[in-house]
């Protein structure tokens, strides 16, 4: 198993850099195709126009959106010319009240789809909206990279986040090929009161599934010595020097983790490492 149909979505010149030599490191590493898709977001609401906006108005944020695709796949095109890999690349136009199906009618062939963070310095709404629109209506899994790349030696050791969720099942899954260029992954129960809905021995049978697979995997019972299950997750990254964590995304709704928080959107914020992430 291996990816060959990867896409990165560009929407900021300041995260095409990154994005495009980590989404071309992999392509290098699975042989596969890189599709980038620049894309310019008319930021005025799908309402202003049926209320009978200013014309000019109109066509200025229109050709606005048109100028920051056509600018941003010149970049692209530059950037991703001497990486040695396949690729195409082409911009989008798209109001934003439409961005989640522009995003999910191209992100659903994926096999992988490499993001920048949605929190922090280099994320917002925008960019918040183009992840969820990938998990969720384009039922792909998504990298989420940090400003700093990609390790040279990526993947070297990974951390898989299990719960026994279907979620977490999925991600797992989805990250079989990376995880098969690991030297080592490390499957992580954060241990806690109760019965857990993987059963009396929660992770063997993820590491089974991962032993057949080829890949070298531990058990790690966590105990939960924090209050947030983020917390002790990044810990164990650190612990384990990992370049790479895989969790399920969102197992609360995401209106819930906006509002209350949750182990997602946590490490969305914090991670300083690439997140495999599915639905």
């Amino acid at each position: 198993m291996a990816y060959k149909t990867l896409l990165t979505v560009v929407r900021s010149s300041n995260d095409a850099g990154h994005q495009i030599t980590a989404a071309a490191q992999l392509a290098r590493q699975f042989d596969a195709h890189l599709d980038i898709i620049c894309i310019g977001i008319d930021e005025v609401q799908m309402g202003y126009y049926f209320a009978g906006a200013d014309s000019v108005l109109q066509e200025t944020s229109v050709e606005l959106a048109r100028e920051k695709a056509e600018s941003l796949l010149a970049q692209a095109e530059t950037l991703v010319q001497g990486e040695g890999v396949r690729w195409s690349a082409r911009g989008v136009v798209s109001q934003y009240g439409v961005l989640s199906e522009v995003i999910a009618q191209v992100a659903r062939f994926a096999d992988l789809v490499i993001l920048p963070p949605p929190y922090g310095d280099s994320g917002d709404t925008q960019t918040e909206v183009i992840l969820e629109a990938v998990l969720f209506a384009g039922i792909a899994p998504v990298l989420v990279v940090p400003n700093s790349g990609l390790s040279t030696e990526f993947p070297a050791r990974a951390v898989v986040g299990w719960d026994g969720s279907s979620e977490a099942l999925r991600a797992a899954r989805a990250a079989l090929p990376l995880l098969n260029l690991a030297t080592q992954t490390h499957v992580t129960v954060v241990e806690s009161e109760g019965r857990h809905r993987d059963g009396p021995e929660p992770g063997q049978n993820l590491c089974t599934m991962f032993d057949r697979q080829g890949i070298t995997a531990v058990l790690d019972l966590v105990p939960r010595q924090k209050s947030r299950v983020s917390d002790v997750l990044l810990d164990h990254v650190a612990k384990q020097g990992a370049d790479i964590m895989v969790i399920g995304a969102y197992g609360h709704s995401r209106f819930r983790e906006a509002i209350l928080g949750g182990a997602t959107r946590e490490l969305l914020e914090r991670a300083t490492v690439p997140l495999l992430l599915a639905h």
